[in-house]
């Protein structure tokens, strides 16, 4: 029987799997000094990210049982 793969604990805190698979992660440069930046891109930075198609099978590696 194989073994099981561990989860990297580092990516489990970073990524969500979505309910179609697709794998979705917080947008950064919104913890300080953010007076400076436009609101435009602090809105932009609300909503989650998506991992593109291309990455996605690094991110299911990292984490397999999500």
């Amino acid at each position: 029987m194989g073994r099981k793969m561990k989860t990297k604990r580092g990516a489990a805190k970073r990524f969500k799997k979505t309910a179609s698979g697709k794998v979705k992660f917080k947008r950064s440069k919104m913890r300080h000094i953010l007076t400076k930046k436009s609101t435009k891109m602090k809105r932009g930075a609300r909503r989650p990210g998506i991992i593109s198609p291309q990455e996605q099978h690094l991110i299911d590696r990292l984490i397999p049982y999500k």
